[in-house]
């Protein structure tokens, strides 16, 4: 069912629309035409404008033929840098770019899987629901799109995200909390060399407090990490202030807590000791969803691998995507895998074989979906 050189040749085109977070103006023009030549109902919503983009969310809307839960198939438009001229390069059965670039299949496989198995879906005549669709914005920056995502025209019951790496029939049912840190560290400044004895180094609170603290696997759903540290003007300057940007992930909310304070609690402990200041600041980026094998939605997922030929893996992730959002939302969501492969990195490639399997595989869950 799936043309296979229709679906590379739509890859290829949209990898090369430039589309950073918060500027994706010419992926979203581009894909709502495709959407209205599908003969889908579409309009763009204010998010842009909420989180100072150049664009919103794509949506679209395809009347089902059967009596069937309205569902809805996500994927976000923009990607991360670098990704300016992206050159993708077809070697057999892998798609890759020239290694100055990401590729960018996270998420344009996503995407082109989507419109594919609308394509198939319209072709074949299939028997389906109310189909709706998400072009996201921003979800890079924080998940921004679907934060503002205009849920009061969407009417599914169940939401199949496609922005999952992994063999095809991997599908992410349980995903962690995360909190963003902000933490400043103040100290005092001296001469270094004159009179260090005045001063109070804030790199060595921060130190102190690094130290002292549990980071990286804390344990199988529970992870913490130390991402930016920044201070200091001069090697003959006694170090007054230093910036620092974390995260604690969990995907049970007490552990997340719990972590939270731990890491807050080393900062201040440090602070202290050495007689010094600390500002910190935490923010829920994303809440925690968790699906049980006994949801509707999994007994849908099942009967689609087995209709694909496809061993369903059902996993926790320790990522955070727009299937969190959309779960907070009230809307069952999963995140299938589409066969990305070493995202975020100018080694990223992916398998013209998934790539298939993937479309074919959400043409299934769509077919699935029953009263």
């Amino acid at each position: 069912m799936i043309n296979r050189d229709r679906l590379v040749k739509e890859f290829i085109e949209l990898i090369s629309i430039d589309s950073l977070t918060l500027k994706e103006r010419n992926m979203a023009d581009t894909l709502k035409n495709k959407l209205e030549g599908m003969g889908l109902e579409v309009y763009e919503d204010d998010a842009g404008k909420k989180v100072r983009g150049n664009c919103g969310n794509i949506i679209g809307s395809k009347k089902g033929n059967k009596n069937a839960p309205g569902i809805l198939l996500m994927a976000h438009m923009d990607t991360v840098v670098p990704c300016i001229g992206k050159k993708p390069q077809i070697h057999g059965n892998i798609i890759k770019t020239d290694g100055t670039t990401i590729l960018g299949g996270d998420d344009v496989a996503g995407i082109v899987c989507i419109l594919e198995a609308l394509r198939v879906i319209g072709e074949e005549n299939e028997q389906h629901g109310d189909i709706q669709v998400a072009f996201t914005i921003a979800e890079e920056g924080g998940l921004l799109g679907a934060k503002n995502l205009d849920y009061g025209n969407i009417s599914a019951k169940y939401c199949f995200v496609l922005d999952d790496g992994g063999e095809i029939g991997r599908v992410a049912v349980t995903a962690p909390s995360q909190n963003k840190l902000d933490i400043v560290v103040k100290g005092k400044a001296a001469h270094a060399g004159v009179e260090p004895e005045k001063g109070i180094s804030a790199i060595s609170i921060a130190a102190d407090a690094i130290s002292k603290m549990k980071l990286g696997r804390i344990d199988e759903e529970t992870t913490a990490n130390i991402g930016i540290i920044s201070g200091g003007n001069a090697t003959n300057i006694v170090c007054d202030r230093v910036e620092l940007k974390a995260e604690a992930r969990s995907r049970c909310p007490k552990k997340l807590e719990e972590q939270t304070l731990h890491m807050k609690q080393r900062f201040m402990d440090a602070a202290d000791s050495w007689k010094g200041q600390v500002e910190f600041h935490e923010e829920l980026v994303y809440p925690s969803f968790k699906i049980n094998e006994t949801d509707e939605i999994v007994s849908v997922l099942k009967k689609a691998a087995q209709n694909a030929g496809l061993k369903l893996v059902l996993e926790a992730t320790g990522g955070g995507s727009d299937t969190n959002i959309v779960n907070s939302k009230g809307i069952q969501a999963v995140d299938i895998s589409v066969g990305m492969d070493k995202v975020h990195s100018v080694e990223e490639q992916i398998k013209i074989d998934d790539l298939v399997k993937a479309a074919g595989f959400l043409v299934e869950i769509i077919k699935s979906v029953e009263k």
